[in-house]
Formats: C-alpha cells, sequence, structure tokens
C-alpha cells in the first residue's frame, strides 16, 4: 500500500480488544499478462527448474524453458547448468523472462505462473550482455567481409 492515511478517530466495540479507523490508501498491483518480458531475482533452484520471483510472485521457470542445452541439476551446489554452453544458473540470478502461462486462484490462493527464456535476449542478464556483444561483433564484422566481385576484362561500371 502507499500513502496510507488513517483517521485518528476510531470506533470501539464493547467486548472487541481492536479499535475501528477509516482508512484511504492507493494500492500498487501487479497483474500478469501473457507474453509480458519481465525480470526478476531467482529464489530457488529445484531439478526440474527454478522460481523467479517477479513482484509479488513467484514463478516457474521449467528446465524445459531454460536454454536450448542439455541441463543437468547439480544438488550440491544448487544450480541448474548447460551441459555445452557451460552456463549456470543459481539462486540470487537476475533473469529476464517472457511469460507464458498464467492461472490465478481464487481471492486468497496464489496462482501460477509460467515463464520461459529460450528466445533471443532472454535470461540471465549477463548472457543477454554477453550475446548483445557477440551479435554486434557479428554485424560489424559482416560489412567488412563483402567485397565487390572482381571486374571481368572489358566491362565499366
Amino acid at each position: 500500500m502507499i500513502d496510507v492515511k488513517v483517521s485518528p478517530i476510531g470506533k470501539i466495540i464493547p467486548g472487541d480488544g481492536a479499535t475501528y479507523h477509516k482508512v484511504n490508501f492507493s494500492l500498487l498491483t501487479f497483474y500478469p499478462k501473457i507474453q509480458e518480458v519481465v525480470e526478476g531475482e531467482i529464489v530457488e533452484i529445484a531439478d526440474f527448474g527454478a522460481f523467479v520471483r517477479i513482484g509479488p510472485i513467484d514463478a516457474l521457470l521449467h528446465v524445459s524453458q531454460l536454454m536450448d542445452d542439455f541441463i543437468s541439476y547439480d544438488e550440491k551446489q544448487g544450480v541448474l547448468l548447460g551441459k555445452e554452453t557451460r552456463r549456470k544458473l543459481s539462486s540470487g540470478d537476475q533473469v529476464r523472462v517472457r511469460i507464458t502461462a498464467v492461472s490465478l486462484g481464487k481471492a486468497g490462493s496464489s496462482g501460477k505462473i509460467g515463464v520461459t527464456a529460450r528466445q533471443p535476449f532472454l535470461g540471465r542478464l549477463d548472457w543477454i550482455e554477453y550475446d548483445l556483444h557477440k551479435t554486434k561483433e557479428e554485424a560489424e564484422k559482416k560489412p567488412a567481409q563483402k567485397q565487390e566481385a572482381p571486374q571481368k576484362k572489358g566491362e565499366t561500371k
């Protein structure tokens, strides 16, 4: 809640130990939308995936949605590890993910949110930085590699 204003005058009900006051407040809410890209923190790692805290709720990042690689779970270190890429995901890592599934429960119960990181420029934030840098380098190399075809004798441009 933001900007809470409680009236100093309240009511006392006999037999009840509480006081009741009028309150005005602003409320900041989070409503996840499918296809929305969000950033969050990994709060738990399990053999089936990781839980990402996005706002007030934890979303499931299933191992099949983490990266295009075979992933193993190292229970001792508490990390998910890509076999080929050697990329690790552990608690405390910051990630960017896309919401793929939303199932909100009834009032009082939390819902379920599914997310993916298997799309370009999603995943752990330092992986994204590396991929951006690599893409930029490749783009800069392409114009240098383009060379004009050699002219044949007698041809003019």
